[in-house]
This record gives structure tokens, C-alpha cells and sequence, in this order.
């Protein structure tokens, strides 16, 4: 570990998670949402989307501890009841974040293919190498932590749009504590998520290997 690693992780982790929350707004915002236009959301601008905590804080000590590196930012406003198609279009806008994650780790990771970086031998230790491997990796943990059934994360959405009403009223009541839900959730089941993430992302680039035959 040391402070180039480290500056790699905060600038990738900067402008993925940038990324990650325009998309949101960017889809409320085609979907007939202006709540995010009005709060100055509808931006590229990385300060309009940091959470001190999320976006910077717990990635960082993830890297130096040598985890899956996974976080998030200040979740973009948007009215569920003002985008075209329901529960539909509130997942639409949930899912253009962490598809945003996946998309740019796989774009990177065929960057790096192509260009020697990554090949069947594995990743080049080199500068080239980290910045590669460390934007597929934080892209990936980004999408998978963020794909979770769980509220208030993106992948909850999806079961507002499946589940019956009851369950939707019981998410919304799980969704008021928001952030203390997903600090519970690293701090106290971090050996599963961390099983889960592992998992989830040596699935993925094993896909990704398989598409650019690496």
C-alpha cells in the first residue's frame, strides 16, 4: 500500500461514483423528474455528489485493508410518482447508476485487453496495470454493493416494482434509516457481503474473460 495506490483509488472512486449519481439524475430527469435538475443534481460536477463517508472514507479503508472496494455518494432526490411508467420508471432510475458501473468496468477492462495490459498471463504490474485494475475493481464492487434487494440501495427498486403493496410499505418503513441500515450492514455482516462481493465480482470477470477470450 502506498500513497500512489491510494490516489489512483480516490480518483477513480471520484469520478465512478460521479458517474454513477449523474446517470440517476440524468434518467430522472428523461423520465419527466425535474427534482434533481432543481437541486442542482443534474451535474457532472464531483462536489454536487460526494458523501464524505460513502464516497470517500469507507472505499479508502476498504483499499488499505485490502477488501472489496465498494461504496457510495448522496443519493440523488427524485419523485417516484413523477417519472413516466410507476414503479417501472422509479427502477429505471435506480438501475442507471450501478449499470453505469458495470458498463465502465467493462469498458475498461476491454481497454486494458487491448491494449496488453491484461492478458492471459494476468494484469501488467505496471502504473498502467493499477489504474486498470483498480478502475474495473471499484466499478464492480460499485455495482454489485449498489445491485442489493436491500433499501434504500439501487437494487431495491426492483423489488418495488415486483413485490405486492404490503411488502412495498414494509420496504418504505426499512428505507427511513437509510444510511444507519447500510453501516449495519458493512459493519456487522461484512464477512457475508464480503463473501458476496467476491463472489459476485470474480463471476463478472470471469464474463468478462470469457467476451474478450483472455
Amino acid at each position: 500500500m502506498d500513497i500512489t495506490y491510494l490516489i489512483i483509488v480516490l480518483v477513480t472512486i471520484l469520478l465512478s461514483m460521479t458517474l454513477h449519481e449523474a446517470m440517476h439524475a440524468f434518467m430522472g430527469h428523461f423520465l419527466g423528474d425535474d427534482t434533481a435538475k432543481a437541486q442542482g443534481r443534474l451535474t457532472l460536477n464531483p462536489l454536487k455528489h460526494i458523501d464524505p463517508v460513502m464516497t470517500i472514507a469507507l472505499p479508502v479503508v476498504l483499499a488499505i485493508m485490502g477488501g472489496p472496494i465498494f461504496g457510495g455518494a448522496k443519493p440523488v432526490p427524485f419523485n417516484p410518482h413523477r417519472v413516466r411508467y410507476g414503479e417501472w420508471g422509479a427502477a429505471m432510475v435506480a438501475l442507471a447508476g450501478p449499470l453505469t458501473n458495470l458498463l465502465i468496468a467493462f469498458v475498461v477492462f476491454g481497454v486494458g485487453v487491448i491494449f496488453g495490459v491484461i492478458s492471459s498471463d494476468g494484469i501488467a504490474m505496471n502504473l498502467a496495470g493499477t489504474i486498470i485494475w483498480t478502475a474495473v475493481q471499484v466499478n464492480l464492487g460499485f455495482f454489485i454493493f449498489n445491485i442489493l434487494p436491500i433499501p434504500p440501495l439501487d437494487g431495491s427498486r426492483v423489488v418495488y416494482a415486483l413485490a405486492p403493496e404490503v411488502v412495498r410499505r414494509g420496504m418504505e418503513q426499512i428505507e427511513r434509516y437509510g444510511i444507519m441500515l447500510v453501516f449495519a450492514l458493512v459493519l456487522v455482516g461484512s464477512s457475508v457481503l464480503g463473501q458476496v462481493m467476491v463472489g459476485g465480482m470474480n463471476a463478472i470477470l470471469q464474463l468478462f474473460m470469457t467476451v474478450f477470450r483472455v
